[in-house]
C-alpha cells in the first residue's frame, strides 16, 4: 500500500495528520525513498502515540519510527536505512481455521499480522521483502502479478530494471617475470 493509502486507513485520525506526514515524508525522501513509496506502517499497540513504517528501497529497508505528539514538541519522525543483507526478517506464517486465515511475519523486531485480505497484503509485502534482501527479482504489492516487476535490488547494487553497462574489455593475463611482446614458451612434447 502507498503511503497516502495508509493515511486513509489508519485507525486513529490523528496518527497521520498533515502535521505528522510533514516530517515523515522529508525523512522517507532522505533515506532514498520515492515521493508516495509502497509501504507498511506497523500500527502497534497505540497508534495514537506511535507507530513504524517499513519502506523498501532500492538501497535497502527504510525504518522510520514515529511519534504522532511529542509534548511541546509536536511530531517527531526518525529513521535508519537497513542495508538489504542486514535486514532482519522472520518467517512467514499462516494458520487456517473454519475458512479464516491468520498469516504473521516479522521484520526488524516488529510482528506484522493480518486476518483473511489482511492476510494476503501482509504475505504480498513479507514476500516482497524475502525476494529484496536475496537479491531476486519480484513483483511489488501493489502491481498485478505478471504485469508489472518491482525494481529490487540485485546483489551487487544493480536493480532488475535497470540496463546494464559495457562491459570494459578483458586484459590478457601477463606471466610473471615475462617481458613486454614475447611470447610464453611452449613445452616440447614427446
Amino acid at each position: 500500500m502507498r503511503l497516502s493509502d495508509w493515511r486513509r486507513h489508519a485507525p486513529h485520525r490523528e496518527s497521520m495528520t498533515a502535521k505528522v506526514l510533514a516530517v515523515v515524508e522529508p525523512v522517507l525522501s532522505a533515506m532514498g525513498a520515492e515521493r508516495d513509496p509502497e509501504c507498511w506502517a506497523a500500527w502497534g499497540d497505540d497508534p495514537s502515540v506511535r507507530y513504524v513504517v517499513f519502506a523498501p528501497t532500492e538501497a535497502g529497508l527504510v525504518v522510520v519510527n514515529v511519534r504522532v505528539n511529542n509534548p511541546g514538541e509536536g511530531p517527531r519522525a526518525s529513521a535508519k536505512l537497513v542495508r538489504w543483507p542486514r535486514v532482519q526478517l522472520g518467517e512467514l506464517a499462516i494458520e487456517t481455521s473454519a475458512g479464516r486465515r491468520l498469516l504473521s511475519f516479522q521484520v526488524e523486531g516488529q510482528i506484522l499480522r493480518g486476518v483473511d485480505a489482511e492476510a494476503d497484503q501482509v504475505s504480498a509485502f513479507a514476500l516482497w521483502l524475502m525476494a529484496s534482501s536475496d537479491g531476486r527479482p519480484v513483483f511489488g504489492p501493489g502491481s498485478a502479478r505478471g504485469r508489472t516487476r518491482a525494481r529490487v535490488p540485485r546483489a551487487g547494487g544493480s536493480t532488475s530494471s535497470s540496463t546494464r553497462s559495457a562491459k570494459a574489455p578483458v586484459k590478457p593475463a601477463t606471466r610473471t617475470g615475462a617481458k613486454a611482446g614475447s611470447t610464453p614458451s611452449r613445452r616440447a612434447t614427446g
